[in-house]
């Protein structure tokens, strides 16, 4: 589980991280060494492993400037299992709304979900000769020595048939046939032909429960065991061979997996490697200044229901129960209204890391336009690609992208790099449109400085709120 962690120092860390994310290095340190730290603990001696808990940190900063998107790229850059969830969306028990544990069952799905997708490309190859065989019983069904012409007993001397045989000739011509066969399944000549499987289907309806309030997990289980007390039924299908191999392998794929392994791989991963990212914590902060009624009420609520969880719990999900204690925690926030300090002091205290991330300047939009591998520019270049029509920007072009983008930013209402969605969709939008019927194959689209001028000048002119929200 820490090989892959032991590979990636804080520094390798944060040149992956910069490779999508533009600025912010504070942030960009402090998730690197969180991430390192986890391999540390897991190879520190076994008395200390239970001690040494995660820094939890908390960011502070205005939306688009890349909270979410650096806590996203550091789950994947660890192979760890991630949930994103927003703070506004819970709610105290007793209210309505969905209850805090959630956030951890969220996490164990994601972890099953990465450990079968492990375990099955580690069974392809067996999966997919399973798959090979079954299409070729439908295709060429084989032909055994004992039954075939009706002739029974044919003996074998030596390992080797009589020749002389009927039966087995054409057992050996239907052998040969197969194997050609075989060779066209896997090569894709056979992947419009039809033919009928059979798929399995659960045979568990979904139940519903009248009456007396009953928990999520309590639910899952049920259903579970009743599906498991219907049979699984087969039903037949007429799919092509290409549809046939991707239904087939998911099946036989399954079949080779132990689903306890499984369960409990993934229990250690979400438990030692999982990240959750709690948005939107300032909406549940609330003001100190007195008064006791009100939505506060429910908000210092929910505050306290994720304090067990963020300090360490044990909770209850259909594959088990999965401790929290060394889940990393990353909360993030605007902090326009309210203050990290209105939080309660308990939870303040488990987020011990406070980041404070930066809003982004001119030079920020610049460079997110270029360097980043998911550049908004790479990303138009790619899909006006698709339609064999080439698109370049000139590097003035970028410049006044960049520059239009910070200035309705900072007249209207700065939503930090989500803004050049807007202004690029604006600006490329005709061209997108007239795609292909007006601009055909091997053309080229050059975006230059006039061009932008002339796109976005009703952008900069109208400063209308509405047509800026996305």
């Amino acid at each position: 589980m820490t090989e892959h962690l032991e590979k990636l120092t804080p520094r390798q860390i944060v040149a992956e991280l910069d490779q999508y994310i533009i600025g912010q290095h504070d942030a960009k340190r402090n998730v690197a060494i969180a991430l390192r730290n986890r391999w540390r603990r897991m190879n520190s001696p076994e008395d200390m492993q239970n001690e040494i808990i995660p820094n939890n940190i908390l960011m502070i900063g205005a939306t688009g400037v890349g909270k979410t998107e650096i806590a996203r790229r550091l789950a994947k850059i660890a192979d760890a299992p991630f949930v994103k969830v927003e703070a506004s969306k819970f709610t105290e028990v007793g209210y309505v709304g969905r209850d805090v544990e959630s956030m951890v069952r969220d996490l164990v799905e994601q972890a099953v979900g990465m450990v079968k997708a492990q375990k099955k490309e580690e069974v392809k190859i067996r999966a997919e000769q399973m798959v090979e065989d079954s299409i070729l019983d439908i295709l060429i069904p084989p032909m055994h020595s004992s039954g075939a012409s009706g002739t029974s007993g044919v003996s074998f001397e030596n390992g080797a048939a009589n020749s002389d045989s009927m039966p087995d000739s054409d057992q050996e011509l239907n052998q040969r046939t197969r194997e050609r066969f075989r060779e066209k399944i896997r090569n894709g000549e056979l992947d419009d032909r039809k033919i009928e499987i059979e798929v399995q289907q659960s045979g568990g309806p979904n139940v519903g429960m009248i009456g007396g309030a009953i928990d999520d997990v309590s639910m899952m289980n049920i259903q579970e065991m009743i599906g498991n007390m219907m049979p699984s039924r087969g039903k037949k299908r007429k799919v092509t061979v290409a549809e046939a191999k991707m239904l087939l392998l998911e099946e036989e794929a399954s079949k080779l997996i132990d689903m306890d392994e499984v369960k409990s791989e993934a229990i250690q991963k979400a438990e030692n490697l999982g990240i959750i990212f709690i948005d939107e914590i300032d909406k549940v902060a609330t003001s100190r200044s007195g008064g006791g009624g009100g939505p506060d009420v429910s908000r210092e609520g929910v505050q306290r229901d994720l304090l067990p969880i963020v300090e360490g719990s044990a909770v209850n999900t259909k594959h088990g129960i999965v401790n929290t204690d060394h889940v990393l925690f990353i909360a993030a926030g605007a902090f326009h209204v309210s203050k990290p300090s209105d939080l309660i002091p308990e939870l303040q205290g488990r987020f011990p890391i406070r980041v404070e991330l930066q809003s982004l300047t001119q030079d920020d939009f610049y460079q997110i336009l270029k360097a980043p591998k998911n550049a908004l520019t790479k990303q138009y270049i790619a899909m006006m690609k698709t339609e064999e029509v080439d698109l370049e920007f000139e590097e003035d072009a970028i410049r006044e992208i960049a520059k239009i983008a910070f200035d309705v930013n900072s007249e209207v209402e700065n939503i930090g790099a989500r803004r050049l969605q807007t202004v690029m969709s604006s600006l490329l939008n005709d061209f997108m449109f007239d795609i292909p019927d007006e601009i055909g194959p091997n053309s080229l689209v050059t975006v230059t400085k006039d061009l932008v001028g002339e796109k976005l000048s009703k952008l900069v002119q109208n400063r209308d709120l509405s047509q800026f929200i996305l």
